[in-house]
Parts: structure tokens; C-alpha cells; sequence
């Protein structure tokens, strides 16, 4: 599909840049500066809105934040297999809003591939962020499920908050998802009341239930080295988790759309939380004023790290793209991917109008080190060959 850019030179006034982050080599916010740069190699001066978008998972803090002119905290916390790290939030509304991204402590970055310890992997950790989320007064609480290395449905979270999971005998069960296996009784006497008159937000780009074909565990189980046994032993201990969640709490988790989201973390905040779960991607939208902003566009740029037949399935391109088209149906719309997939109708079908990978040049490489640069480079070679 070659979209025609006839005038385009003369009369392009606003340029509207909402990228996700390219995993592993550009922040949304560094992929954003690297395409207006790109851009500006082409149009000079113009009207540039930069939104770096982010869908519950990495870079939801930082986009936040940044959007509300917030700021950032910096705490000590348990990783998923209880080594002290340090993790950032984000207050933003005068500091009336935490913004959290649980990966900040209990996320895919703190797995050792060689050593598979998922059955052990506990979100304590996100519990002590929200705990220091309290402790500064707020009165709402965004919480991104993304990115997750555990898949113990939010238990680890709730024992921080001072909840108690405990067996047929009345002791302990061990941290991690393996440990709710024994689960038998919840007692929450000594839980924090805080949360009773805090508004909770779970922000997540995914639908799947806590336990079944569909959810935590087997469909994300073994990207976090989950053996197909272990994934069996994982989502029965889910299930008696959900049992004993609606025999002791009386909420029925278990099939919940957004439950399985983070390893079942999204269970334990309508558990425990009684949180609402949302679209990471329509929240991010919002907080940033994205509908707004778009407003007048001519060029609409997106992007991350793969476009292909997943984006379509609510990725934060898709979302771009299709919000752009309906506010303003003659923009173009361009998405920018570090790798493209083959079939692309339905994004087409969606919104786009042209779609193309990253473009390594030669002389710098596919390196992290020049990844803005290629993605600079990439896109002054499109907006050329469609100007």
C-alpha cells in the first residue's frame, strides 16, 4: 500500500509522534526523540507533539510521570526471589497519584535463564511498593501489570500488605506460586486499611483468566521458564488459590477477564485490592490527553518492537492508529517497527497507512548503542519517500 504524500512538504503543520518502547533497545520516550529528529531532517521547524505511549507495562511510570509533570521515588524492595534491589515510582497529581509498574521489582529482568525458579518467584516486592506508595499519603493508586517474572497471583503482594496465607496446619505457606499449592485459609486481620479508602487502578494489555487454557499460567507460564510439568503444578495451585479466595474473601476470581494479567497478579488486586482493571493503553491515552493533542494532525507516527499480526489484538500502535484515523480521517498514519511481520491487512484495515521496518545502516550496526540513530534514520528515509 503506497499512500500518496503529494504537497505534503507544504503543507504539513503538526506532527504527532506516539511510539511504544522497541524492547530492549529504545525507551518510548528515547524512540519518540528519535523520530522527531527524523522528521525535522525533512520538515525543518513544524508543530511536534511527542506522546510516548506505554500500555501497563514498561514505560507506563516514566510516560506518566512525564505527561503530569510528576516525579519520581526511589525505594528498596524485594525482587521476585527476595534480593534487596532499588525501584522507582511515580507520584503525579500533586502527589495524589502513585503511578507503579510491577516489573519495577517484580519483573521479567530479575530471571535467571539458567536457573528455573518460577515456581519460587513471589510479587512481595510490588506489595512494598505500593506499601511506599501509602506512606506518601496518596489517594489513588495506578498499578501497570506488566513484564512479570512471577506467577503467584498477587499472594506475595497481599503477605506485604499484611495478609497471612496459611495451610491446614495454621502455618506459613512458602513465597511463590509453587507454595499456594498448600494453600488451605486466608486471614487478612492485619491487612492495611489504607487500601479500604484508596481508589486502585490495574492498568493491562491483556484479557486472559487467572487458570484454564487461557490463562496465567499456560499461556505466559514458559516464557518464564515454566517446564510443561511445572505449568501444570502452577495453574492447579492457582486454582486452589482462586478456591480458597472465594471460600475466605467470597470473590470469585478465577475466570475474571484481566486476572491472568502479571502472573495472576491482576486476580489478587480484585482480591485484595478490590481494584478495578482497565486497558493500559486507554489509560495512558488519557492521562497523556492523547485525544487531544491528536487534534489536528496531518502526520500521525507510531512504532515498537515488532508490528505483525499481533499488533492488531489492542498493541498500543494499533490503538494510535485507529484513535488518529477516527479523529482525523485524512492524516497519514505511519508505524514503525524494529521487525514487521508479513501479514499486515488487518492493520491496514485499522488505520494504517504505511508500515516498514527499521533500517540498520551499515556503517553503525544493529546495536542497542545506535538504535536511535537507525530509528532517526529509518523514518527521514520514509517521510522522503512519501514526500
Amino acid at each position: 500500500m503506497e499512500p500518496n504524500f503529494t504537497g505534503t512538504k507544504q503543507r504539513v503543520n503538526k506532527i504527532v509522534i506516539a511510539p511504544d518502547s522497541y524492547k530492549g533497545y529504545l525507551t518510548a520516550k528515547q524512540a519518540a526523540a528519535a523520530m522527531k529528529q527524523g522528521c525535522a531532517d525533512v520538515f525543518g521547524q513544524a508543530n511536534y507533539q511527542l506522546i510516548p505511549m506505554a500500555d501497563g507495562g514498561e514505560g507506563t511510570v516514566s510516560t506518566l510521570v512525564e505527561a503530569n509533570h510528576g516525579t519520581l521515588v526511589e525505594t528498596q524492595v524485594a525482587n521476585p526471589f527476595g534480593e534487596i534491589v532499588s525501584a522507582q515510582y511515580g507520584l503525579i497529581d500533586n502527589g495524589r497519584t502513585a503511578v507503579i509498574e510491577m516489573a519495577a521489582a517484580s519483573g521479567f529482568q530479575f530471571i535467571n535463564p539458567k536457573i528455573n525458579r518460577v515456581g519460587e518467584a513471589s510479587t512481595f516486592g510490588t506489595g512494598q511498593l505500593i506499601e511506599a506508595a501509602l506512606n506518601q499519603g496518596v489517594s489513588k493508586i495506578i498499578l501497570g501489570l506488566g513484564g512479570s517474572a512471577t506467577n503467584d497471583g498477587g499472594a506475595g503482594m497481599a503477605v506485604a500488605l499484611g495478609a497471612k496465607l496459611l495451610d491446614s496446619s495454621g502455618e506459613l505457606i512458602d513465597m511463590g506460586g509453587a507454595g499456594l499449592a498448600r494453600l488451605a485459609k486466608i486471614d487478612i486481620t492485619d491487612f492495611d486499611m489504607r487500601l479500604t479508602e484508596v481508589e486502585i487502578i490495574g492498568a493491562t494489555d491483556v484479557t486472559n483468566p487467572l487458570t484454564g487454557s487461557q490463562g496465567a499460567t499456560e499461556v505466559f507460564g514458559r516464557q518464564k521458564g515454566a517446564t510443561d510439568q511445572r505449568v501444570m503444578q502452577l495453574d492447579s495451585a492457582l486454582k486452589r488459590y482462586a478456591k480458597v479466595i472465594y471460600s475466605d474473601l467470597g470473590i470469585d476470581v478465577d475466570q475474571i477477564a484481566g486476572a491472568g494479567a502479571a502472573g495472576g497478579l491482576g486476580a489478587g488486586m480484585l482480591a485484595f485490592l478490590h481494584a478495578k482493571l482497565t486497558s493500559g493503553i486507554d489509560l495512558v491515552m488519557k492521562e497523556t490527553g492523547f485525544l487531544q493533542k491528536i487534534k489536528g494532525a496531518n502526520i500521525v507516527l507510531t512504532g515498537e518492537g515488532a508490528i505483525d499480526f499481533q499488533t492488531q489484538f489492542g498493541k498500543a500502535p494499533s490503538i494510535v492508529a485507529q484513535e488518529a484515523k477516527a479523529i482525523n480521517p485524512d492524516c497519514m498514519v505511519i508505524g514503525i517497527g524494529g521487525k514487521v511481520g508479513e501479514d499486515l491487512g488487518p492493520l491496514y484495515h485499522l488505520g494504517f497507512d504505511y508500515i516498514a521496518p527499521v533500517t540498520v545502516d551499515s556503517h553503525l550496526g544493529d546495536s542497542k548503542i545506535n538504535a536511535a540513530k537507525n530509528l532517526e534514520s529509518t523514518t527521514a528515509a520514509i517521510i522522503r519517500q512519501l514526500n
